[in-house]
């Protein structure tokens, strides 16, 4: 079985969202591998922002369906995680 996965982009998250949270919103339109709510090192608290993992077959459909959806009273915003960029 080929499972590819790729990680996306989920940015205008309230500030309250959790790890669970972000995996259950998109629970609806996918499997989701993993998820990751992005928190300061000093305080713990979100920037408001996070990552999923999900399905690589799944990538387009879930963009274009949860893309500016309503979470906690915000839109948020989806889209193809960028590479980290290593070289400075």
């Amino acid at each position: 079985m080929n499972l590819l996965s790729k990680t996306l982009y989920v940015g205008n998250l309230p500030w309250a969202t959790t790890d669970k949270d972000l995996a259950e919103f998109f629970s609806d339109s996918t499997e989701v591998i993993a998820s990751r709510v992005i928190t300061d090192r000093a305080t713990g608290r979100s920037k408001g922002f996070g990552f999923i993992e999900i399905p690589e077959e799944n990538v387009e459909k879930v963009i274009s369906n949860m893309n500016g959806r309503e979470l906690g009273g915000r839109e948020i915003i989806v889209n193809e995680a960028k590479p980290l960029n290593t070289e400075h």
